[in-house]
């Protein structure tokens, strides 16, 4: 039992505090600076009240970003990063944990070594196979010699291609495997009683049957707690849709606001920048704010 102390509680709450005061102060200075005016945000020392210009300055960013097409984009890519990543940890994780063969821990052992190796990690191998999904096919048939064998029948060469690149699937699929949800979905499932386990297979469930009408209405919080980190994860991609959109129109939200940033010598608009940043902040804040209840509960609920 924790025990409660006046001075305890002070220093705690001191703690906190300072900690929302570093969290909530480049925010208010973004907010503030979308308010003013090209003079306004460059005015030394810099301005710590509102200005007058927030509205005609998100207006100015939402036009010169073109954030209508972009919103859309960015929308696909988070929604299916999001439910790719969700359905494919809780199918790896019913197979981990529900059937019985002799490498399933040494494959989730190696799926969970994958945290360990981020995107920027494996930039290079994941574009080469976005440019073309089917070069490992291609390889193992010219290596097996079937390529020229069919060539030498029939005059015809097996040439597959599959390119991803300036599409949603490449923007989507190379991002939908996901150790952190395979985990969480491991973890929760090895919390469902062996009982209810045998009962489904008295009442006559097959594997699938039990998966959906069983373990997916228990893992409603798990879902939930899920769905927002993949959701905000995918939305905050900058350096994949970077190299993967090399035309304009499939640009994501982040991408083009990494193009608003002011160059050259003239005199910088942070104004239109920060207005930009609050537009594309909004999305994922307000999933978080409408999740967060379920979040919390997904994380730390220990009875199920």
């Amino acid at each position: 039992m924790i025990e409660r102390r006046p001075v305890f509680d002070i220093v705690t709450h001191a703690i906190l505090l300072l900690g929302v005061v570093f969290l909530l102060v480049p925010v208010w200075l973004a907010i503030v600076a979308a308010s003013q005016d090209i003079a306004g945000v460059n005015h030394v020392p810099i301005n710590w009240w509102f200005g007058s210009h927030l509205f005609e300055n998100l207006g100015e960013a939402w036009r010169r970003g073109d954030f209508g097409a972009r919103f859309v984009t960015s929308f696909v890519v988070a929604f299916g990063v999001m439910l790719g990543k969700i359905t494919v940890a809780a199918l790896a994780a019913f197979a981990i944990v529900f059937f019985d063969w002799r490498a399933r821990m040494a494959i989730f052992w190696l799926i969970f070594v994958t945290l360990m190796l981020p995107l920027e990690v494996r930039i290079v191998p994941t574009y080469a196979v976005a440019a073309n999904a089917l070069r490992p096919f291609q390889a193992i048939l010219d290596m097996t010699g079937l390529t020229g064998l069919v060539e030498s029948v029939s005059g015809l060469r097996i040439a597959l291609q599959w390119r991803m690149l300036n599409s949603y699937a490449g923007l989507i699929l190379p991002l939908v495997a996901t150790a952190t949800g395979t985990f969480l979905y491991r973890q929760f499932f090895m919390t469902v009683p062996e009982d209810l386990v045998e009962a489904a297979k008295m009442d006559g469930a097959g594997p699938l049957r039990f998966f959906w009408d069983v373990l997916l209405p228990l893992s409603r919080t798990n879902i939930a707690a899920l769905a927002t980190i993949m959701f905000v994860y995918a939305w905050n991609q900058y350096l994949w849709p970077l190299l993967v959109t090399t035309e304009p129109a499939r640009a994501t939200v982040l991408v083009e606001l990494s193009r608003l940033v002011p160059r050259g010598d003239g005199l910088p608009e942070w104004h239109i920048l920060m207005a930009a940043t609050l537009i594309v902040m909004l999305p994922p804040l307000f999933v978080v704010l409408l999740t967060q209840r379920w979040f919390v509960r997904g994380l730390i609920a220990t009875e199920k």
